[in-house]
């Protein structure tokens, strides 16, 4: 099956706007069987509150509440107009918030049943002055995270930990099953003038812990397409590791923008076979 696990759309403030229907045709266009559109899940209400950094960061970082309704009843007609080309799931890139999980428990709870898929992520820590975005810009990530934490290896550990929070969180029955680029704090590591690969031993233990809870990977190629990532989320190496272990592991392109659809899904094919 070939299968694009990780996409958004026209609601997502940091992508191209462009209509979700465009990223289906070209999906289609593309051979693919199954299609998972997996927005970013509204930010709690007094979030901002609570985030620091540039504002960009926190403001643009996901769908609108407001635009949640027409979300669910756009996806759900697209479903059903291309269901005799393509299966498409509906669902949601869900942010683990260790300050938020009852709002998020109670979303899931309220959505769930509406959905066919998900992806449980992390794009942000607790920093300086309060909760900062991990994937801004390098020049964010240094002042808002990895000053904060002491050092870029602190900063991985961190992200890494919070990881592992958000396989035992207790979400309820609706949380995601599937882990979001978990390797996410290395997309900057190229402008950092120091040792960034991740730490063997911790990756190993968030493998294991991956494995023992019954997750699923997303073996996302966006880092391949930023500049100062330059490989996919988890490396190469973890992601032997993840196959050696079993870990499930699902294509996801993370398309921004339409042209993303599918990009390095050779990259996974052959790292698979």
């Amino acid at each position: 099956m070939k299968w694009d696990g990780h996409t958004h759309t026209e609601f997502c403030p940091h992508g191209s706007r462009e209509e979700v229907e465009r990223f289906i045709i070209r999906a289609i266009e593309l051979d693919f069987d199954t299609y998972s559109i997996t927005e970013h899940m509204p930010l709690p209400t007094n979030f901002n509150q609570k985030a620091a950094g540039e504002r960009e960061a926190y403001e643009t970082a996901s769908m609108a509440m407001s635009d949640l309704p027409y979300y669910l009843k756009e996806t759900a007609r697209l479903k059903e107009k291309y269901k005799g080309d393509i299966q498409i799931k509906i669902g949601f890139e869900v942010d683990y918030l260790a300050q938020f999980e009852v709002f998020t428990r109670d979303f899931l709870n309220e959505y769930g049943a509406q959905l066919d898929d998900g992806i449980l992520s992390v794009h942000f820590l607790d920093g300086r002055d309060g909760i900062r975005s991990v994937d801004f810009s390098a020049a964010d990530y240094e002042t808002g995270i990895v000053e904060f934490y002491g050092g870029f290896r602190a900063a991985q550990t961190a992200y890494l930990e919070q990881i592992k929070a958000s396989i035992l969180a207790d979400l309820g029955a609706f949380k995601p099953k599937r882990l979001g680029h978990i390797s996410l704090c290395q997309k900057f590591r190229h402008a950092f003038q120091t040792e960034t690969d991740l730490p063997d031993n911790e990756m190993s233990d968030v493998l294991e812990l991956v494995l023992k809870s019954g997750y699923a990977l997303d073996y996302n190629t966006a880092g391949l397409f930023k500049v100062d990532c330059c490989e996919t989320y988890p490396p190469p190496r973890y992601i032997k590791q993840a196959k050696r272990l079993g870990i499930p592991l699902v294509y996801g392109s993370d398309s921004h923008a339409v042209s993303d659809v599918g990009r390095a899904y050779s990259v996974f094919a052959e790292n698979l076979s």
